[in-house]
């Protein structure tokens, strides 16, 4: 995917924007090759993007890695990293591969799920 846009919108915005893509569809022109995600309510916005959420979500995008190796970039518990990526990937903002290692184990690797991201707030 391309685009991901986190958004604040009401219920007729989303089903209205469903309606176009479909007809794009329809007529078999080219659909966007984006995500959005929309919250009725702004706070819930924030409530998912808190200021550490950020962050992490940056580094993560810089650099994808394991959930030990990024706690350790962004030096901060190993637990409370894992429970932020989790609230993430909930919403579809990272992704979380299961990844064999050689001759021992697996790994979980965490990437962003979009090249570009876009974050709209629609207040009124």
């Amino acid at each position: 995917m391309k685009t991901l846009i986190i958004t604040t919108d009401t219920e007729a915005a989303f089903f209205k924007r469903g309606q176009k893509l479909a007809k794009l569809a329809d007529k078999g022109l080219r659909v966007p090759e984006q995500q959005i995600i929309s919250f009725e309510d702004p706070a819930d916005v924030l409530s998912l993007l808190t200021t550490a959420r950020l962050a992490l979500f940056q580094a993560i995008h810089h650099a994808p890695g394991s959930i030990t190796a990024i706690s350790q970039r962004v030096q901060r518990d190993r637990s409370v990293v894992k429970r932020d990526i989790d609230a993430l990937a909930k919403y579809g903002l990272v992704r979380i591969d299961d990844k064999p290692l050689a001759g021992h184990g697996r790994m979980k690797e965490v990437h962003t799920t979009a090249k570009r991201f876009r974050l709209e707030a629609n207040l009124g």
